[in-house]
């Protein structure tokens, strides 16, 4: 499922279920009207902006552009940033089981060239750590680790590909193909392809997303009965040895990072609901799709056990929604991370201000500032990331420049 079809799911997903002044600069305490310190961290503030390349989302603009016209595009987007005030790019450079870098183990994306498998004639990884570091930027590497392609025929991957290699691995679901995380091969092969590129560049951080199992979709079976019948035995259901596949991923990837870069961060950003409370006590008062159940993803324990470096929960709601309210899940989150050593970033829907598909608060230009407003309460939050880079250089009714207005009026470093 694609990044953007994910959202328009998760979106139809809640509004189904749902019923009817700028924070200071960073290092700076303000008071409030009781006198009482509101928090302002001295370690640093990220500002961030993802920068899809599945589907051409954001970069490059199409598939076929020669590498100088892909160079200038990639330029072009970190020189918004830079004028925005951002000071972080989360780079998508694994879309779908490919390559944004010349890779040993998996092909060229099919999104620089139209044809995956073909050499685009340069390095856009290699270049976007370069360009972004000297221009004061970071650069994180965002990958999927599971998602093979947005279609479900192994024959249209190129034929070294590894799924063709290991058609065992491979589930078809929902139209779309998967690698089987109930693998261990597979678990090895995925984390050896992207740290590869942790390897060969100086990036800032690992990113994932919220791919982990794929979302629900109605009719549709994820057939893993083979891997379950071989390695699932310990488990009391299914379910939990999904989540237990999954925890495997995150702890080794975690540890593999550092053994090889140990400056280099990894943060996932999951779906923004962990569990509801209906279900669990200890979950945020929503009515939404569980990353938990849904995903068999636990990222409320990744954060309470330090597992990673940093997490930015996608809170892709307005203040004031009913089943995914922005105002209680930004506590629940912050609560989550209090005492924990992971930093706490807030994934912020820059793509559904002025989209007249989207409630009324999303037509007023100042709904994402009253974000950072209340963000600024807790001190747990250390920044905010934008979906994504194309709305960031759009910017469709001005809602970024009302944040750069009340939020971002001097430049700031990330948290070291």
């Amino acid at each position: 499922m694609s990044r953007v079809t994910r959202r328009a799911f998760a979106g139809a997903m809640l509004a189904g279920l749902a019923t009817a002044g700028g924070a200071a600069a960073w290092g700076a305490t303000t008071e409030d009207g009781k006198g009482e310190s509101r928090r302002r961290t001295p370690f640093g503030e990220l500002r961030g902006m993802w920068l899809s390349t599945v589907a051409n989302r954001d970069w490059p603009s199409k598939s076929g552009l020669t590498a100088s016209q892909q160079r200038a595009e990639l330029i072009a987007q970190l020189d918004t940033a830079v004028r925005r005030r951002l000071n972080t790019v989360i780079f998508q450079v694994r879309p779908t089981a490919d390559a944004l870098w010349p890779s040993p183990y998996e092909p060229w994306s099919q999104y620089l060239t139209g044809v995956q498998g073909k050499d685009p004639g340069w390095d856009p990884l290699g270049t976007a750590v370069r360009e972004a570091h000297v221009r004061g930027l970071q650069l994180h590497a965002w990958f999927n680790p599971y998602r093979i392609a947005n279609h479900a025929d192994v024959t249209k991957l190129v034929a070294s590909h590894p799924a063709r290699k290991h058609p065992d691995w491979v589930v078809p679901y929902g139209g779309k193909l998967y690698y089987n995380p109930g693998l261990p091969e597979v678990r090895a092969f995925v984390q050896k392809a992207m740290l590869d590129a942790v390897k060969k560049y100086p990036v800032d951080a690992v990113h994932w997303d919220d791919y982990f199992y794929p979302y629900p979709v109605a009719g549709a079976v994820f057939d893993d009965d083979a891997a379950y019948e071989t390695y699932g035995g310990a488990f009391a259901d299914r379910a939990a040895w999904r989540r237990s596949n999954i925890d495997k991923l995150v702890r080794e990837m975690a540890v593999r990072v550092k053994r090889i870069r140990p400056t280099t961060q990894f943060g996932i950003s999951p779906f923004g609901v962990w569990r509801n409370a209906a279900t669990d006590s200890r979950g945020s008062d929503t009515r939404a799709m569980q990353t938990y159940d849904d995903l068999h993803a636990d990222t409320r324990k990744w954060v309470r056990r330090g597992w990673i470096d940093y997490v930015c929960p996608q809170l892709y709601w307005n203040i004031g929604f009913a089943a995914a309210d922005y105002a209680k899940l930004l506590p629940w989150w912050a609560d989550v991370a209090r005492g924990s050593r992971t930093r706490l970033y807030v994934g912020e829907a820059l793509y559904k201000a002025g989209d007249p598909a989207q409630p009324a608060a999303w037509q007023d230009a100042a709904e994402l500032s009253r974000h950072l407003t209340l963000a600024g309460e807790y001190p747990q939050v250390r920044g905010h990331v934008f979906f994504s880079a194309k709305e960031v250089r759009a910017d469709r009714i001005g809602a970024l420049a009302r944040v750069v207005a009340d939020h971002y009026q001097r430049s700031a470093n990330p948290p070291g």
